[in-house]
Formats: structure tokens, C-alpha cells, sequence
């Protein structure tokens, strides 16, 4: 039976690797890699240098192939269903890299950015492959750093206050409203900024960008005071790298309740 790691490998600092995404690294044959194109390779290249870091040269193979381009201009009604689409053909890429790359004896892995439970595609697009009974495997999942866990920890701070429940949504999700009952709110997947609606209430925004790593950039404060140096600073590291990945945390005073 061919046997899937599914390894959460931290929010980008190397160090953040843990133990037992380790071993499972090292019980590995052969390591699926989708290249997200010329504007991403520092991602994939983070995670050869992972495998170079704890794994003797040729003890595994590396198996590279094209991400599908996702339909980011869907929205409304048609945003579900793109992302459904862009699962399938990954998951049509899944299937013949499993398929064709992977022996019946050996052990593959998928290395994911932060957490496999936490907004990533892997393990539902398994799920589609083995429903589709083309390859037989099982798989099991080895829990990595969040950028949610990485961003409070670099901000010294907690996720919820004393007996407060703590929400975790996207972008999208707080344009249509500040979530019901919350106070402290995280967001993700915002590639709008949408905190700026928020500017004139008291607010306060914990926000961080390509966290763990050597680009990392970190802002706090009132959101009204620091919505600005966030925009600035964001456009200048879109413009640098081509790409961003941030998450920020905002914490609703109580007179706001």
C-alpha cells in the first residue's frame, strides 16, 4: 500500500519544523512539489532547503509539477465553484503524480505551508483522489506551525481574552460585517485590506507578513494609525517580491461591544 505524509512544515522560519514532521520526513521516498511559477520559487525553495537541511543527498527523490492557475477574478455565486474547479485539477495532478512517481512499497509526501487543518486544499483534494478509486494510498497528517500561532506569538500577545471566544475567517468573510458576539477576530486570505472599513472604530490590528522568514514585517496599533504604514509597507513588499502572504489579528475594545 503506498503511504502519504501530509506534513505541516511551520509558517516559513526553518526552526519551526517540528519533531515529528522530522521523522516523517525522513521516512519519506519520494516529495511532491507543485511550482507555483517564477514569482513564487522562494516557497518552493524553502522547501528544498528543508530536505537538504535534515536529509542525507539521495536518500529521496523530489517530483516537481505546474500548480493549475486558480480564477481569481470569480466572485459572488462564482467563487465556490472556481475553487472547486481549481481543487479537481489539482487533484487530476495528485492522482497522476501519486500514480506514476510513487511505488506500491514506498511513501510520498506533501510538504504544506503552516497547517494542513487551517485553509489548505491537501488533505480535501486526497480525499477527491481516493474517492475517485484510480490509485489506492492511506495518508496520515503531521501538524505544522500556523501563521495564525506565528503571528501572536512574534506580537507577544494571546489569541482570545479571559473567557472570549476567538474567531478565525477570511477577507472576504469580514467585508460583509464584523463578526457577531467576537471581539478579537483573525484574518486571513485578505488581499483587499478590507481592516480598512474598520478604521473608524476602536480597533486594535496585530498584522504581520511572510512570518518566520528574513522578510518579515510586523505592525501593531490602533487601526486608524496604523491602517497607512500597513498599506505603504505592503505595496512596497508586493512590488519587491511579486507576492505576499499576511494575516493579521484584530482585537475590538470593550466600549465597541
Amino acid at each position: 500500500m503506498r503511504k502519504i505524509h501530509v506534513i505541516g512544515i511551520g509558517a516559513g522560519d526553518p526552526d519551526q519544523l517540528t519533531l515529528q514532521a522530522v521523522r516523517a520526513l525522513r521516512s519519506t521516498d519520494v516529495f511532491f512539489i507543485l511550482d507555483k511559477g517564477e514569482v513564487k520559487s522562494d516557497l518552493a525553495q524553502l522547501r528544498r532547503e528543508m530536505l537538504r537541511t535534515h536529509l542525507p543527498e539521495g536518500k529521496y527523490r523530489l517530483v516537481e509539477a505546474r500548480d493549475p492557475e486558480r480564477d481569481r477574478s470569480a466572485g459572488g455565486a462564482a467563487y465556490s465553484p472556481a475553487v472547486g474547479d481549481w481543487r479537481s485539477a489539482r487533484a487530476d495532478i495528485y492522482e497522476q503524480l501519486i500514480a506514476e512517481e510513487l511505488g506500491e512499497d514506498e511513501s510520498g509526501a506533501f510538504l504544506v505551508w503552516g497547517d494542513p487543518s487551517l485553509y489548505d486544499s491537501t488533505l480535501g483534494i486526497l480525499e477527491e483522489v481516493l474517492e475517485r478509486g484510480v490509485v489506492d494510498f492511506e495518508y496520515d497528517v503531521v501538524p505544522g506551525i500556523s501563521s495564525v500561532s506565528a503571528l501572536v506569538a512574534r506580537h507577544r500577545t494571546g489569541l482570545n481574552r479571559v473567557a472570549r471566544p476567538v474567531q478565525i475567517t477570511t477577507g472576504r468573510r469580514l467585508a460583509e460585517g464584523f463578526p457577531e458576539g467576537v471581539d478579537d477576530v483573525v484574518v486571513m486570505l485578505d488581499a483587499h485590506q478590507t481592516f480598512r472599513q474598520y478604521a473608524d472604530q476602536d480597533i486594535d490590528i496585530y498584522w504581520g507578513a511572510y512570518i518566520g522568514t528574513p522578510d518579515e514585517i510586523l505592525v501593531s496599533g490602533p487601526i486608524a494609525e496604523a491602517a497607512p504604514r500597513i498599506e505603504r509597507l505592503r505595496a512596497e513588499a508586493r512590488e519587491r517580491k511579486g507576492w505576499i502572504m499576511d494575516t493579521y489579528l484584530l482585537r475590538r475594545n470593550p466600549k465597541d461591544q
